[in-house]
């Protein structure tokens, strides 16, 4: 057991390198400037292969889940599960504000866009009023809502740190892309998890230049 714990660690460290190293501006732009042709399917190709190197990663999970160290009963297992159906209900109603063509790689193919960068526009839905990465936070309450054993124990705690780091890694190229205005943002909403007292009105939202509408996704 302690040997699949070792290549489930492995398996998770070497899946988010090599995920955050396709995924960063650098690269792209290394591509963009020696292969301008991919380009147009970079973005296509980039997702295809994150869900094909996760296949094995899940597969080692499941098949030996090791003891099992909490599961959720009566109104902690209610609340677990409704807890979770909301960040799917959230994630699901979050789609109409992203511009799933460009998201998915489909945009690009079709109209042979070779920049590195990303096209969408800085704007912000109701969702970002409340946190700066909605979908990750939605991502954290998923995971954190189910019944643990020591392998999902292993990927919830390595999910949650990537989490953590993709997101700075993220917000660098928006930083890029977007400039003072996404800095005073991060400065008036919480990151990863909503605060009270970090959360923006329509009417602040407006005072940023960012009228409510669709802003950044996971890379």
């Amino acid at each position: 057991m302690t040997q699949d714990m070792a290549w489930l660690l492995g398996l998770w460290l070497a899946y988010f390198a090599l995920h955050s190293l396709l995924a960063s501006l650098a690269v792209k732009r290394r591509v963009a400037h020696a292969y301008p042709d991919l380009m147009p399917l970079y973005r296509l190709g980039f997702n295809l292969l994150a869900v094909l190197l996760l296949l094995p990663i899940l597969w080692l999970v499941y098949r030996d889940s090791g003891p099992m160290l909490w599961r959720w009963h009566g109104i902690g297992a209610w609340l677990a599960n409704g807890l979770a159906l909301a960040a799917l209900a959230g994630f699901w109603h979050s789609l109409k504000y992203y511009d799933t063509q460009e998201f998915l790689g489909f945009r690009q193919r079709k109209l042979q866009i070779r920049q590195a960068e990303d096209q969408e526009r800085f704007l912000l839905s109701p969702f970002h009023r409340f946190v700066r990465h909605p979908w990750y936070f939605f991502g954290l309450v998923l995971i954190w809502t189910r019944d643990m054993n020591a392998s999902m124990l292993l990927s919830a705690a390595m999910m949650t740190i990537y989490f953590m780091v993709g997101s700075r890694l993220e917000e660098k190229k928006l930083l890029v892309y977007h400039g003072e205005v996404y800095r005073r943002y991060m400065t008036r909403v919480a990151g990863l998890i909503p605060l009270p007292w970090k959360i923006l009105s329509a009417a602040e939202a407006d005072e940023l230049g960012t009228p409510v509408g669709a802003v950044s996704r996971p890379r």
